[in-house]
């Protein structure tokens, strides 16, 4: 690793924290950026998580010093979703690293238009009982552990359609993305696929994103973030499928 590719990582970071934090989808440029700095698919992924728990225990730690606790919310979602997470994490690790980049690069398309065209409930909807709640968010764990990238999207919809403001719903979303992650990195750690050099560089960035993130969730800020989100992880993931 170059002192220029832990510059580019350190920032990506950073970017990816607040993006987390504020709705999802950092990841989108975090990972790419790994293989770029010549961190194997696999490993990318599995790297990626390092990050992602320093961010999440960052974010979690200042909702709470904004006076926003998501503990009592997400106890309703937290099982489904570290079960899913623990299957999705292993069966993601059996691809080779090849086949990884092929479906990542593909994956940042449904996540830009998740970005662009948040899903936004009707005031009208019912919340979902409490089977369709496990139900969604078994799947939302499943492809977290897999994926991890844009999971945040999809989890902070889910979680409004439950019935959860959306300042709340971001405390929910950071505190099961922290368990969930602290779940499925051993298994990404017990099969070889944690780089620690850049994965750590990456945290440092990952854990200041966090923080800001949160405050930044707070004070209503998302639209800070989401011209520069988009256009990165379109670059990243023509790299990562060799369209440039």
């Amino acid at each position: 690793m170059t002192v220029w590719e832990a510059i580019l990582l350190l920032g990506g970071g950073l970017a990816a924290g607040v993006i987390n934090t504020m709705a999802g989808g950092g990841s989108a440029l975090t990972v790419p950026l790994l293989v770029l700095a010549g961190v194997p698919g696999n490993q990318a992924n599995g790297s990626n998580r390092v990050g992602v728990l320093a961010a999440s225990g960052a974010a979690v730690a200042s909702f709470r010093r904004s006076g926003v606790d998501g503990l009592k919310g997400a106890a309703p979602v937290l099982g489904p979703t570290v079960i899913g997470s623990l299957i999705g994490s292993f069966g993601i690790s059996q691809l080779a690293d090849e086949t990884f980049e092929t479906i990542f690069g593909y994956l940042v398309i449904p996540i830009i238009i998740l970005t662009i065209f948040k899903p936004k409930p009707s005031p009208e909807s019912e919340p979902w009982s409490v089977g369709v709640t496990a139900i969604v968010f078994f799947g939302i764990g499943l492809y977290g552990g897999a994926f991890q990238a844009g999971v945040g999207l999809v989890m902070l919809a889910a979680l409004t359609r439950a019935g959860f403001d959306l300042v709340t719903a971001n405390s929910v979303k950071v505190l099961v993305n922290l368990v969930v992650t602290v779940i499925a990195l051993p298994v990404f750690v017990l099969q070889g696929h944690v780089v620690w050099a850049p994965a750590l560089v990456l945290a440092a960035g990952f854990l200041g994103g966090g923080w800001l993130g949160a405050k930044l969730a707070v004070q209503g800020g998302e639209r800070m973030v989401r011209v520069f989100m988009i256009g990165a992880a379109l670059f990243l993931a023509g790299r990562l499928l060799g369209v440039w």
